[in-house]
């Protein structure tokens, strides 16, 4: 039994970020692998349809055959395009994508302001404070020789 109703806010504010997590976790599942799979497998099969279907000569390829087939040009292919696009585009997207982050620009400026004097020790305080507390995010798990010590008073 809880008696505590702060600790009674902080279930319910964690099982938030749970139910959060989760969704984002099914929507990059959903998204990013199974309906990548799905049209792929659509695609293949509207292809079959439209290419060998109204050609009496081709009537008797299997899909099996076709499968194969298309994916052995279309892999090669997809991988061609991919890997001009993240040598082309890849600087665009992260240039576009610096440019609208402000967790990065907030960042960078206090870095800039702390070099040029202009930060105050509160503002450094309040800084690391931030930034601890993104470090110390369960989901994150510290690996390496710069982990801040798990005492850390904030």
């Amino acid at each position: 039994m809880l008696k505590s109703s702060a600790m009674v806010g902080k279930l319910r504010l964690g099982n938030k970020k749970w139910v959060k997590r989760r969704w984002l976790d099914f929507r990059n599942g959903h998204g990013i692998y199974l309906v990548f799979f799905m049209t792929v497998g659509q695609f293949l099969i509207i292809q079959y349809r439209l290419l060998l279907n109204d050609i009496p000569l081709f009537h008797s390829i299997p899909l099996s055959a076709f499968a194969i087939v298309f994916v052995a040009m279309y892999v090669p292919l997809a991988g061609i395009i991919g890997y001009w696009h993240r040598r082309t585009q890849y600087n665009v997207e992260n240039q576009t994508h610096f440019e609208r982050n402000p967790i990065l620009a907030t960042q960078t400026l206090f870095l800039i302001d702390l070099i040029d004097g202009k930060v105050t020790q509160e503002e450094k305080k309040q800084m690391r404070r931030y930034l601890l507390k993104i470090l110390k995010q369960p989901e994150r798990p510290l690996v390496g020789t710069n982990d801040p010590p798990q005492d850390i008073k904030t």
